[in-house]
């Protein structure tokens, strides 16, 4: 009872969140000291913001600038929240820009990154290199790889002439990750049913029943249906075929490019992506009874019924999955709950830094994308 309650302050303090009025201004030059609830790389203010609204509690955030005199702080954002969405203290600070999330604002879910950063290193998370001829064809490079996110290149001043003209093209996730599935009576989950426009044929995937593919992990993550470990799977950038743990919802990403070897394993599905064409989203239809998927809250909203919360998510141009509180739920006074969720999916570097004759960016593809439902 104890754990529910704490779980329903905080979630009222999401809710507060989407009271606030649209503030699309920035404080340049101004910090929001506190209120921390985590720290991303970015490598502009605006990037920062848009960090800020697809975070479900994020009200209000801080940025570190390139010209910052904490250099240890540069280029971090802050992401903040307080319950009532407003900061409590503001104070001078040259270097820093703060704002507010746009959560109340009518924009874009996947904003155009067109921008480009001279003298920046987006480093890490790469998974292919090719040489280019400048950082204009790195980037379109980017953008025609399905699995490129953002990008950096060297240019021809680079200090080491070896890596002159080198573009690295790099990953992160572009669909929602759940992070945590758990079995729990009284409890339904399930995904907005808001899908992207594709202009691929649809296609439906291989899966394997009761078939485990051992080792090779690339990476473990939760999944709530072989189904969505195949979509985790067809997104990844290194991801060569799967194998989904159904009595521990684990997504188990392999990434072999020699062999595959499978063997009978009761609880296990396998299966391979789905490349160069759009998987069949049903899987994102079905509502999975007695399954719990904690966290990522944005708000939630008293409702009759499991099918009227996954309309709701549906609608909210915020929410990406939810968990609804039946009838049946263990705490009479949570009942009949909808849980609206989401998770980061634009393009966030794991880490940014100044690097000189280094130029970085994002794809172009966000720039032209639509949706529908």
């Amino acid at each position: 009872m104890e754990t529910h309650l704490i779980l329903v302050g905080l979630l009222s303090i999401c809710s507060l969140s989407f009271g606030q009025d649209c503030n699309p201004q920035l404080k340049e030059n101004v910090d929001f000291p506190g209120h921390d609830i985590t720290i991303l790389f970015s490598p502009d203010v605006e990037h920062c913001q848009q960090l800020c609204t697809q975070h479900p509690s994020c009200n209000f955030f801080a940025f570190y600038r390139a010209d910052s005199t904490n250099t240890e702080r540069t280029f971090f954002c802050f992401i903040k929240t307080t319950p009532n969405g407003q900061p409590s203290v503001q104070v001078p600070l040259q270097g820093v820009t703060s704002g507010f999330s746009l959560k109340p604002c009518s924009q874009d879910q996947e904003p155009c990154l067109s921008k480009v950063y001279q003298n920046v290193d987006f480093f890490g998370a790469d998974y292919r290199t090719l040489f280019t001829a400048d950082h204009e064809e790195c980037q379109r490079a980017c953008t025609q790889d399905p699995a490129c996110q953002f990008f950096s290149f060297i240019n021809e001043a680079f200090e080491t002439v070896d890596f002159r003209n080198k573009c690295h093209l790099k990953f992160s996730w572009p669909v929602p990750r759940i992070p945590v599935v758990a079995k729990k009576a009284g409890l339904t989950s399930g995904f907005s049913q808001i899908t992207r426009i594709s202009q691929q044929r649809v296609c439906r995937g291989k899966l394997f029943p009761n078939t485990d593919i051992p080792g090779n992990d690339n990476e473990v993550i939760p999944a709530v249906s072989a189904e969505h470990c195949q979509a985790l799977c067809s997104a990844h950038s290194v991801c060569t075929y799967f194998s989904f743990e159904s009595n521990k919802f684990n997504c188990n990403l392999k990434n072999n490019k020699e062999n595959i070897v499978t063997e009978r394993k009761n609880g296990f599905t396998s299966g391979l992506p789905a490349r160069f064409c759009q998987l069949d989203n049903a899987w994102v239809q079905v509502a999975h009874e007695n399954v719990d998927v904690p966290g990522s809250d944005i708000r939630f909203e008293s409702m009759d019924d499991a099918d009227t919360c996954q309309r709701t998510c549906t609608q909210d141009p915020y929410c990406q999955f939810y968990t609804y509180t039946n009838d049946n739920f263990d705490d009479p006074f949570g009942r009949r709950r909808c849980y609206l969720k989401r998770t980061i999916t634009m393009p966030a570097p794991p880490k940014v830094s100044k690097v000189a004759n280094v130029v970085s960016g994002f794809q172009l593809r966000n720039c032209n994308s639509k949706t529908t439902v």
